[in-house]
């Protein structure tokens, strides 16, 4: 240990691989003035005992965009650095059971493709040839990742704490924190040892960070599971080779399989029976687990065992020799967290991975620039801290956890819905819709309704990437709204109410355009400094000074902590979170006029209550908004949470004879697709610009100032080279996944951020960012579909269906 410092400008708490890159990243920034504290040695927690895995696969855009710089930069790691590091890139084979697993391998190899990696889809006969040591009667194929390896998880921390002491940052081991405090805003970190005070702390903590958050009055979503894996004896069919032989994935049998020295080691994901370790609630883990494993519990994955032998025989000739059970963190959802602390000032997360050795050096590097630069080169939603909102206690971690670990190889189809921990907030008309037996997806932690089944209607999940079983039920909930009228529970939007005599100039200097006027509503959105998109939020304005900002559910956290980091201090502006105290329905279709007016008693008329504007309700002290995010003639009906059945209770009874019906969020998604509509971190993500996002006008250069405006407005004069686009895609049975590439000729262009199937229409539509010589109207190119290009149509309008918006405004 060396001398403790005083003073410094960032203090990371743990010196596992994640911690270490940090550090690392920091000084490659420039800020030499910054200390990690270690309660241990560096690597004692989990890093130690990491089996040191360096996959690019994922089907995270962002995550494999994380994982593919972590792997390119270790491979010159040692150089840069001056430290010898053992990294074996050995390439690694997955192999597929099912052709839904090959459709999922066809989209990643591409994704990985367009990121510049070179994955590619390979035979049974190019399996064996690259590990001719298994078995292949029962695959479909596979993919092959050349790029893919195991790295020694010690030299790497040490070569990344070696990188930052020589760029002038300082490490101190043994050095316990045991508090934090706020003081004149800065941080003060107390440790056994002395205190530091600083302007930034990250918790890299690792599985302690729950520990390490209760300092800053944060619970860390965090539960440590028991992951084994065991190495076998030397092979000496293994020890005659040159070279290792590839990593092998089975996803479907739910193991890793690699060459360690001259034997294997071999990891399996239990998909039954994995269990949180410790008890967060009654705090039972340890206060000191450095360099300790849980006690082999080998029964355990006895079955995965003998699968892996089928398929690798020569692993069946050898005895183990060791046996690591070691804990593992897990998110609710098996990302990281890399980001602010919500709700914290000037602290940041960078803890709870599941895979951290690979993930450590794009954490390193996101976190570095969040907290030097104010955001990070890509988009780091995934793995935002804030996408974990308020209903996330210990058991709902501890369910889901449990749940992500078991299906750690499972495919993720694009409307997965797993059960663990739900509900976990709820609409009060949750239990009505229940009874109607309605598949219900999650929304930010709200239990929304997804679809709503008729008799003999197939129900449950979509195992499938090709059109759902509830494919034609949605089409007739679209057709039915647009034909006469429909109800949706909207229950859960992030809602803010905004007051104080400032409160209007304070907005007009965040968002890009113009307020709306009192008595109106409208679309705002709001730019990072870089010009990138933050959010968009559409305002209410009831007075001058008084305002509702609403938002996506998800968003509750990221957008809170966007406002009010940027309050004036001298409380002339008022933030409240009031979006548990009000329920949302909207109303909307052809009949909804009369349906609105019997149930509010106001006078729905077009030149008494214009589109875009709203009135109060005052037999239930709620707000009529006339808005529809469907594209029909409709209103938002805002009421008290405790009157929102009473009020769905009138709504159907008043649309009775108006056959209206209820509809779900799939419907909904289809025909806000058809409007051209953006999803938000689905076709607004940081990755773009506001003007990218073709969202030019809500962008008013004519005032002074605006967050993000000088950027902006440079970008404006040069004009864009991305624009958003909407294409008509000629699809078969499947219809575009996200983030699918567009192409014209050989020539990749752009990326799918969002589509489905518009039922309305009958098109296949596809929200793409391309570049913008090919954005003319018309212009033919393809999207690549699973393996297969499809011809996609530009067409000039972002709105397909509508494109006036004649049926809003009559």
């Amino acid at each position: 240990m060396v001398d403790l410092p005083t003073q410094a400008r960032v203090v990371v708490i743990g010196g596992g691989a994640v911690g270490c890159s940090i550090l690392y990243h920091l000084t490659q920034l420039g800020w030499a003035d910054c200390v990690l504290l270690e309660k241990n040695e560096l690597t004692s927690g989990s890093t130690w005992h990491a089996a040191g895995n360096c996959p690019n696969f994922s089907g995270s855009w962002a995550l494999m965009g994380l994982q593919r710089y972590s792997t390119t930069l270790y491979r010159e790691l040692g150089s840069l650095v001056d430290y010898p590091i053992n990294y074996h890139v050995t390439g690694a084979v997955r192999l597929a059971h099912s052709m839904e697993r090959m459709r999922e391998f066809e989209h990643v190899c591409a994704m990985g493709r367009h990121q510049g990696l070179e994955m590619e889809m390979v035979t049974n006969a190019e399996m064996r040839d690259l590990f001719p040591y298994m078995k292949d009667h029962d695959l479909q194929g596979g993919c092959w990742d050349p790029h893919d390896g195991d790295i020694d998880p010690a030299q790497l921390t040490q070569a990344f704490a070696k990188g930052a002491r020589d760029n002038g940052a300082t490490i101190n081991r043994f050095c316990p924190v045991t508090g934090v405090r706020r003081d004149k805003g800065e941080w003060i970190v107390d440790t056994e040892h002395g205190e530091v005070r600083c302007e930034y702390v990250v918790n890299a903590a690792g599985y302690r960070a729950q520990a390490v958050g209760r300092m800053f009055g944060r619970d860390v979503p965090c539960a440590a599971l028991a992951h084994h894996y065991l190495v076998t004896e030397e092979i000496p069919a293994l020890a005659s080779l040159d070279a290792s032989v590839p990593m092998l994935r089975d996803p479907d049998s739910s193991y890793y399989l690699r060459q360690e020295g001259k034997g294997f080691l071999l990891g399996p994901y239990e998909k039954e029976g994995c269990r949180v370790h410790w008890d967060s609630d009654n705090d039972t883990m340890p206060a000191d687990f450095s360099f300790q494993l849980f006690p082999d519990d080998i029964e355990r994955i006895d079955s995965y065992i003998e699968d892996a032998c089928e398929r690798v025989p020569l692993l069946g000739e050898a005895g183990i020799t060791r046996v690591v059970n070691g804990p593992i963190p897990y998110t609710p959802d098996g990302l990281p967290l890399i980001g602010p602390m919500p709700g914290v000032p000037n602290a940041f997360e960078a803890c709870v991975f599941s895979f951290g050795i690979v993930q450590a050096g794009g954490a390193g590097k996101i976190c570095a620039e969040i907290i030097v630069e104010g955001e990070p080169e890509t988009d780091s939603w995934a793995f935002d801290p804030r996408r974990f909102t308020d209903h996330v206690d210990n058991a709902y971690t501890a369910a889901k956890a449990a749940e992500v670990y078991s299906n750690e190889y499972a495919i993720h189809f694009p409307q997965i819905q797993w059960p663990a921990g739900r509900p976990a907030k709820t609409s009060p008309l949750y239990d009505t819709f229940k009874k109607m037996e309605v598949e219900f997806g999650d929304y930010g932690g709200w239990e929304r309704a997804d679809w709503f089944p008729v008799d003999g209607d197939t129900t449950g999940p979509a195992n499938t990437f090709l059109r759902p079983h509830w494919f034609e039920r949605v089409g007739e909930e679209c057709r039915h709204v647009a034909e006469h009228a429909g109800v949706i529970d909207l229950t859960g939007f992030s809602r803010f109410e905004i007051t104080g005599e400032s409160a209007a100039p304070w907005l007009e200097g965040l968002v890009t355009g113009k307020l709306a006027r009192p008595g109106r509503i409208g679309l705002v959105y709001f730019a990072s400094p870089k010009g990138q998109t933050v959010t968009e939020m559409s305002l209410t304005r009831f007075a001058d000074d008084r305002f509702w900002l609403m938002t996506a559910a998800g968003a509750l956290w990221h957008d809170r902590d966007w406002l009010t980091s940027q309050l004036p201090a001298d409380g002339s502006v008022r933030i409240r979170d009031v979006t548990r105290d009000w329920g949302t329905l909207l109303v909307t279709g052809p009949k909804s006029r009369d349906i609105v007016a019997e149930v509010t008693g106001l006078n729905t008329a077009t030149d008494a209550f214009p589109w875009l504007t709203h009135q109060p309700i005052t037999s239930i002290a709620g707000h009529a908004l006339r808005v529809s995010f469907v594209g029909e003639l409709g209103w938002e009906l805002h009421a008290p949470t405790d009157r929102l059945k009473s009020t769905y209770a009138a709504v159907m009874a008043a649309g009775a004879d108006a056959n209206i019906r209820d509809f779900g969020m799939l419907a909904l998604e289809s025909m806000r697709l058809e409007k051209g509509y953006r999803s938000w971190k689905g076709d607004l993500t940081s990755d773009y610009s506001i003007l990218e996002n073709g969202l030019e006008r809500w962008v008013d250069f004519k005032k002074p100032s605006f967050t993000g405006r000088e950027v902006l407005l440079a970008v404006h004069t040069k004009g864009v080279e991305r624009k958003f686009t909407t294409f008509i895609v000629d699809a078969a049975d499947a219809d575009a996944p996200a983030l699918a590439t567009v192409w014209s000729g050989k020539e990749r262009i752009g990326l799918v951020l969002s589509s489905g199937f518009g039922h309305r229409m009958g098109l296949s539509i596809a929200h793409c960012m391309i570049d913008t010589a090919y954005a003319r109207e018309g212009n033919v190119v393809e999207i690549e579909i699973f393996g297969e290009r499809r011809s996609a149509t530009a067409s000039e309008a972002t709105a397909l269906y509508d494109s006036r918006s004649a049926k809003l405004r009559q």
